[in-house]
């Protein structure tokens, strides 16, 4: 157990490079992600199964016990984010599978690597838990909503089905790890030390899969355009979650998590759910965007975590008297 914790902190520690090579992999040698791909489902189911080891009563009375600001940032989420991508999508004048799958990925509830950056970069890591459990919990009923607002005019969204899907790829397997969490209790606290491991390793198998079933379409003139299209609804994300989150009078460690939270998609459910219910290459822009929003994520929680540092150290020191001296 202890040698797969150390491997699971290296992977995380590199889990950005791994993505990158082992897309790279699956574009030269498809095969294995070709045989992956009808598993996809499965693997993210694996990892909300995860999500749902990991929390507990306390998680879910914490959105209760203080609301407004975890409904705040989620109802920012699912604004800012299908709002900007939908915008961009007119602007650069995509279309077809591309642009669902822009749609789709700004859909997403918000991503789990969020609740690191927001513990590297100082912020709120219970409120930006919070506001990923309860995006999640409500991606069932906001991603069929919002593919049909936006996505509508380009393809013909399957919304029962990805209703019926979303429950299924998402709310069960959470369900059933709390289930299991509350039935056995601190007996799975050895197994929850290597989850992120299995979460991570199943994460970088979608991704194979995407890049292998995507092969012909990698290097065409539209999916190029999908690169600037991520950084910028990214980028665009992180600014307007954070001014929102100043504009409402949130605390400096509340509006880092609710930047991001805003910024940050579950990239991963929108690979799922492209290739199992739109053509593949609508899986391409969750892809590049799972790659991009960790390095983003990376550098800005790294210039916080030193502003806070830098901030701290210039504060004055209180002065001592001659009997606390002594």
């Amino acid at each position: 157990m202890k040698h797969a914790e150390m491997v699971g902190n290296w992977v995380s520690k590199w889990f950005t490079w791994l993505v990158v090579a082992v897309a790279a992999f699956s574009f030269f040698v498809p095969s294995i992600g070709v045989a992956i791909a009808p598993h996809t489902s499965l693997l993210l189911g694996i990892v909300l199964f995860g999500m749902g080891l990991t929390l507990t009563r306390k998680d879910f009375a914490r959105i209760f016990r203080h609301p407004w600001p975890v409904f705040a940032g989620t109802v920012a989420h699912y604004v800012i984010m299908p709002g900007i991508a939908y915008l961009l999508c007119l602007i650069f004048h995509l279309n077809g599978p591309t642009a669902v799958g822009v749609i789709l990925v700004g859909s997403c509830p918000s991503g789990t690597s969020s609740n690191v950056m927001a513990y590297l970069a100082g912020g709120d890591v219970a409120l930006d838990v919070s506001i990923g459990m309860l995006s999640t919990l409500l991606a069932p009923i906001m991603l069929p909503t919002l593919l049909l607002l936006y996505a509508g005019n380009w393809v013909t969204v399957p919304a029962t089905s990805l209703f019926l899907g979303a429950i299924r790829i998402v709310l069960l397997p959470i369900f059933l790890g709390v289930l299991v969490h509350t039935i056995f209790g601190k007996r799975i606290e050895t197994v929850n030390r290597i989850l992120p491991l299995v979460s991570q390793t199943a994460i970088l198998l979608i991704v194979a899969s995407v890049f292998a079933a995507n092969q012909a379409h990698l290097f065409t003139a539209e999916t190029a355009l999908v690169i600037p299209v991520v950084i910028l609804h990214n980028l665009s994300g992180y600014g307007l979650g954070f001014l929102f989150s100043k504009l409402i009078r949130l605390n400096d460690p509340q509006r880092k998590a609710i930047t991001f939270e805003v910024g940050m998609q579950d990239s991963a459910l929108g690979a799922t759910l492209a290739m199992k219910y739109f053509h593949p290459a609508a899986a391409i822009p969750s892809t590049i965007f799972s790659i991009w929003h960790n390095i983003s994520g990376s550098i800005l929680s790294t210039y916080w975590r030193n502003k806070l540092n830098t901030d701290k150290s210039a504060e004055p020191k209180p002065k001592t008297t001659k009997l606390q001296e002594n």
